[in-house]
């Protein structure tokens, strides 16, 4: 069991201190309006974000993001940070990057053994989103970037489900059969996520987009976006 794997199952950990549980990206609106209403619809609704949304945007700039700061090229770090906040459809989706961002500053500020380039770097940001505070962790603690994309895809494939569980709501085996479903997957998109070059990426998800900025106003609630 290598350090990097020990690591990456540290930045996958529920346990992670950046709030993800209190976050349901529109789910919660789409659970109100009744187009996510049982374990299949849950199915469709979070596998197509995965497939179609996270998997040619989120995933290949994550990537990108690794690599730049691997190579500790800032510049490219500012533009790929600016570039995913600008892609947030909703108020609620950029606060919630920048929330999850700078928990986890944070929380690698107090760990104490994180390279201090990065953290000063992230600090000139100003406002570092969730992918670039994550992808710093990625690279400083050497976790290949495939690997780095199967997790950080599994990370939000199971918030969302968890998300689902409370809402719709669903039995934990209903659970645990979506996310069977959604883990096959992961290989085959990070794989395709790595390749992508960033003319060719794409988060258009209209009906996501819909579902963020209705739940701004929903009237009644349980999750922060």
């Amino acid at each position: 069991m290598s350090l990097a794997l020990a690591r990456l199952l540290q930045l996958a950990s529920p346990a992670l201190p950046v709030g993800a549980f209190s976050y349901s990206q529109g789910l919660e609106w789409a659970i109100e309006e009744g187009t996510v209403r049982d374990e299949a619809s849950s199915l469709v609704w979070i596998g197509d974000l995965l497939e179609h949304n996270h998997g040619r945007f989120e995933a290949p700039l994550l990537a990108r993001l690794i690599d730049a700061w691997s190579r500790e090229d800032l510049d490219a770090i500012r533009e790929l940070n600016g570039f995913y906040l600008a892609s947030r459809e909703s108020a609620e989706l950029r606060a919630e990057t920048l929330q999850m961002g700078y928990s986890l500053v944070r929380l690698l500020r107090e760990l104490g053994d994180f390279p201090a380039n990065k953290l000063a770097a992230l600090d000139v940001h100003g406002e570092a989103s969730f992918p670039a505070a994550w992808s710093a962790a990625a690279a400083a603690w050497n976790i290949p970037p495939e690997d780095a994309l199967t997790v950080w895809l599994w990370t939000w494939s199971e918030n969302l489900v968890m998300a689902a569980l409370k809402a719709v709501p669903l039995g934990q085996s209903a659970g645990q059969r979506i996310l069977l479903a959604l883990g096959a997957r992961l290989p085959a998109i990070a794989q395709s996520a790595l390749a992508l070059e960033p003319e060719t990426w794409s988060n258009l998800a209209p009906g996501f987009a819909i579902a963020s900025c209705r739940h701004e106003t929903q009237y009644s609630r349980l999750f922060r976006s």
